[in-house]
């Protein structure tokens, strides 16, 4: 039987210094009844408690751990980089390898801008767009998060939905006024926003498949319409790929489902677990960019040599045969194996998935393509399920919300772990 004995001391000491007790809200736990753990170390797929406790990690660090926690060679990387120098505020040759590969893998890149995170990324990638068009609006998708910039706040997924939180004081309704938010893979209303505003409108901002509200795939015509609508108008189209990224395949989603968009945002994976961003498109676009346009964006830490170096070496090892067929493999089995547990002891449930991440929204016995039906999943199970989980050694997301992770450093036996302890789980909940 686990003790969390030092985490809830590091818990309770934490909230006197740090709001909330952590750094990011959904930490917290608060949404599935639990404390959060105060992680010691990882390794490959597991990591290990304060308490000396270990679990089979589902995180991943909420994606960007495609390879697993210490990868020895990613490890190496960081360490030589460490040894020359930790910031420069100076041009570095990483920045330039780590672009280079970005701009070869990511089909619609032809020019990229290096900052510290998704979020910036994002944020940048806007303003860039309104620069470039001279609009102001722009669109977004319920469900579909963006990182915590003012704009984006508006029927935003991920921590937003797990706290229950419309929206957040401290946004002025004047910047909100212009992001029009509607349902993901509704063509209809879309087209009906566009038709309205559409000449006031500088970008629709999308992740191609949301991953904030839970796994949610695109339907087959709605990634081809957005991109024919925005051509049609002059509107730019921002795919935010911070989640998909380097994960679906090594050209991210938009390789995945050919559909090129004009800007992309990068995130996660491309830093190798360390704090990385970046933003990038059409040459004619990216030229607008201060220094050589109107369009100001900076930043002392973009293009940081440790977070290069290890974005580097991660995109090195992606790039090597059989990587992705690894990845959607390990993926396919585990998601088969819980279909067929919730079916044996009759858990409703719905599990949705594309490369290697899933979600399973309790409570649902239907195909979800939007977050209003996303919203209707029973958070109550899914809670219950995560505290099983943690005592059974596994670690999955402590949202509804969120996205499971599968990396190279999952074997077979930890997939059958994994198996084993949601059986486990089943049998308590059924």
């Amino acid at each position: 039987m686990q003790h969390h004995l030092l985490s809830t001391k590091f818990f309770e000491k934490a909230k006197h210094m740090i709001p909330g007790g952590v750094n990011s809200p959904v930490r917290a736990c608060k949404s599935v009844g639990a404390e959060p753990i105060f992680v010691e170390y990882g390794s490959g797929s597991w990591i290990w408690d304060v308490d000396g406790n270990s679990y089979l990690d589902f995180v991943c660090s909420w994606g960007p751990l495609i390879l697993g926690h210490c990868h020895p060679e990613v490890v190496t990387a960081v360490k030589k980089a460490a040894e020359t120098g930790s910031s420069f505020g100076i041009p570095t040759w990483n920045e330039v390898k780590l672009a280079e590969m970005i701009v070869q893998a990511v089909p619609s890149i032809e020019k990229v801008r290096l900052v510290n995170s998704g979020t910036e990324a994002t944020m940048s990638a806007v303003r860039l767009a309104r620069g470039y068009t001279g609009r102001k609006k722009i669109i977004k998708f319920n469900g579909c998060y963006h990182g915590h910039a003012d704009s984006f706040l508006v029927k935003a997924g991920s921590g937003v939905a797990t706290l229950g939180i419309p929206g957040s004081p401290g946004v002025p309704e004047e910047i909100v006024q212009n992001t029009v938010a509607v349902p993901f893979n509704d063509k209809k209303i879309l087209q009906e926003v566009l038709d309205k505003e559409g000449d006031d409108v500088a970008c629709i901002i999308v992740e191609p498949v949301p991953a904030n509200m839970g796994v949610v795939l695109p339907d087959d015509d709605f990634l081809p319409f957005l991109r024919k609508i925005t051509e049609d108008r002059g509107i730019v189209l921002i795919f935010d790929e911070v989640i998909t990224g380097f994960r679906l395949s090594l050209g991210g989603a938009q390789d995945y489902f050919d559909i090129m968009p004009d800007l992309t945002c990068l995130g996660k994976i491309i830093g190798g677990g360390l704090p990385v961003g970046a933003y990038g498109g059409r040459s004619e676009i990216m030229d607008h960019i201060a220094p050589d346009g109107p369009v100001y964006q900076a930043g002392t830490l973009s293009g940081n040599p440790i977070a290069t170096a290890a974005g580097i070496k991660t995109l090195e090892i992606l790039s090597r045969p059989g990587t992705y067929e690894s990845l959607q493999n390990k993926m396919d089995y585990l998601a088969e194996e819980l279909k067929v547990l919730g079916k044996k002891y009759g858990i409703k449930c719905t599990i949705q998935k594309v490369a290697s991440m899933m979600t399973c929204f309790f409570g649902q016995d239907g195909p979800i393509k939007n977050f209003d039906q996303a919203s209707k999943s029973d958070t109550e199970f899914y809670g219950k399920y995560f505290r099983q989980m943690l005592q059974n050694g596994v670690y999955i997301a402590p949202s509804q919300f969120e996205a499971a992770f599968v990396s190279l450093a999952h074997s077979w036996d930890d997939l059958d772990f994994a198996i084993e302890a949601t059986e486990s789980s089943f049998k308590v909940l059924a």
